[in-house]
């Protein structure tokens, strides 16, 4: 399996980068953080400063099996409106690569791919309008092909989970939900 990546700008929601990147090392899944505005500490949107793995600018030559897209404003906005980071999506997209955003980050984030008009996503409540062209369901977690979205914080661990089912089986995200007994 190859390295999964899990982008950071300031103003992320730490709920869903921290929660999320639990699981998924917890499923034995190698995942780098990545901090995408230039310096290696990253402040969340409620004041919590993580140290990134790596900057985005050392790992845009790797290919990821997965990126993967927290929320929180303005986190989710500064990740859209970073070219490089777009412009890494937007070719690993186009190889079939998987993503998965969670809360404000479908919309902003995803929402600035080619996404076909019969894919089934879920965000925050009030980002829809973001993706006109989307199935957009009130559910918490939703797996379309390649594409793994989460409405909001409440949902980190699923989300998660749903990564490690759809990565490295069923079997290993029930075993992973039982060690943290959900």
């Amino acid at each position: 399996m190859k390295k999964s990546f899990l982008f950071l700008a300031d103003g992320f929601e730490e709920t869903e980068a921290i929660g999320t990147l639990d699981v998924l090392r917890r499923g034995g899944m190698e995942v780098q953080t990545v901090a995408v505005m230039g310096k290696q500490e990253v402040k969340g949107a409620h004041g919590v400063i993580i140290k990134a793995d790596v900057l985005l600018r050392e790992m845009l030559k790797e290919e990821g099996e997965l990126l993967i897209f927290p929320g929180g404003m303005p986190g989710a906005q500064n990740l859209s409106e970073c070219g490089e980071l777009m412009g890494y999506l937007q070719e690993h997209f186009a190889r079939q690569g998987n993503v998965a955003a969670i809360c404000a980050a479908p919309a902003l984030v995803l929402g600035k791919l080619p996404l076909k008009k019969d894919i089934r996503m879920t965000c925050y409540p009030g980002f829809e309008n973001y993706l006109p062209e989307v199935n957009v369901l009130d559910k918490g977690v939703v797996v379309d092909g390649n594409v793994i979205t989460g409405r909001g914080p409440g949902y980190s661990f699923a989300f998660g989970l749903a990564i490690v089912e759809h990565l490295c089986g069923k079997e290993k995200a029930d075993e992973v939900a039982a060690g943290m007994l959900l």
